[in-house]
């Protein structure tokens, strides 16, 4: 009898497939993507991100002057983002008020210019902390808000049950976040100026006794009507950031409720990085526009 096809040698009569075979954890490798690699995807990732947001931007305006107009959803983003922000608002920017002053009334005294600390607390609110904080501290409120909810109906699939029965999502859900938005931040952003500046004002004259009436009349003298509008103008811009980037990252939400809190914190940092850099290039733009302000 032949060795080979005797049953003693069960692996040259058995078939091929119940041979043993390499184990996966010994294969090697795939060899590890490049440093040149890593950083020309995340920038392809980056610049994606951008093309999908500006298509919702001109998506959403298109659908918006469509009827019927979304107004009860507007109304109800108006109270949410706007109503809802107000003690936030009052916290933060009489605190900073409070900080600035004394940061600006004890810099300016050991040189003896006390008296300009109603001017530059003005100018620097009207023109600067005013909108870009405001922008920041609300931004993230409402932008986290925006992804936790949207994300939440994007993993249960509500997305796509919208679109599934005809309607569009642009339409529905992200047109009434963004015109909200736009209307509710240049308000919030007047409010944190009224406010800073009160805060400024009743800590200089308990703490430094500069008078009420003088630090008012010393700060209107040194702001004109374009430093209010340079720090106003920003306003609008940073609110459609704000609810283009929270709408995006809530509706492109995958992963159940650990990816709605991945979306929620990218939302967060993306909103304020973005508010930043937009910042500069708006400041710029403001002084080339008005170079005598």
């Amino acid at each position: 009898m032949d060795i080979a096809s005797s049953p003693s040698n069960p692996q040259a009569s058995g078939p091929p497939s119940n041979r043993p075979s390499l184990r996966p954890s010994l294969l090697p490798l795939p060899p590890e993507p490049s440093l040149i690699k890593r950083q020309t995807a995340r920038v392809l990732t980056f610049f994606e991100h951008v093309g999908v947001i500006w298509h919702m931007l001109t998506g959403s305006v298109r659908a918006g002057f469509r009827r019927p107009f979304e107004w009860r959803a507007i109304l109800k983003q108006l109270d949410s983002l706007g109503v809802a922000s107000v003690g936030i608002v009052v916290v933060t920017s009489v605190f900073i008020g409070m900080v600035m002053a004394v940061q600006f009334a004890f810099g300016l005294q050991k040189f003896g210019g006390l008296e300009y600390t109603g001017r530059v607390i003005a100018l620097s609110f009207a023109r600067e902390l005013a909108p870009t904080l405001t922008a920041v501290i609300v931004g993230g409120r409402i932008g986290s808000g925006m992804a936790a909810e949207l994300g939440a109906m994007a993993v249960t699939e509500q997305i796509d049950a919208i679109r599934a029965l005809g309607a569009d999502p642009l339409k529905k859900l992200v047109w009434p976040r963004l015109l909200a938005s736009v209307i509710v931040l240049p308000v919030v952003a007047a409010f944190s100026l009224v406010l800073g500046f009160a805060g400024a004002m009743m800590i200089t004259d308990l703490q430094f006794d500069i008078p009420s009436a003088f630090f008012f009349r010393s700060a209107l003298a040194a702001v004109n009507m374009t430093d209010f509008l340079a720090g106003m103008l920003k306003t609008p811009v940073f609110g459609a950031i704000i609810a283009l980037v929270g709408c995006h990252f809530g509706m492109t939400t995958k992963g159940g409720t650990a990816g709605v809190g991945n979306s929620t914190t990218r939302t967060v940092v993306v909103i304020s990085i973005a508010i930043l850099i937009a910042d500069f290039f708006l400041t710029k733009f403001a002084i080339i526009l008005w170079p005598q302000a």
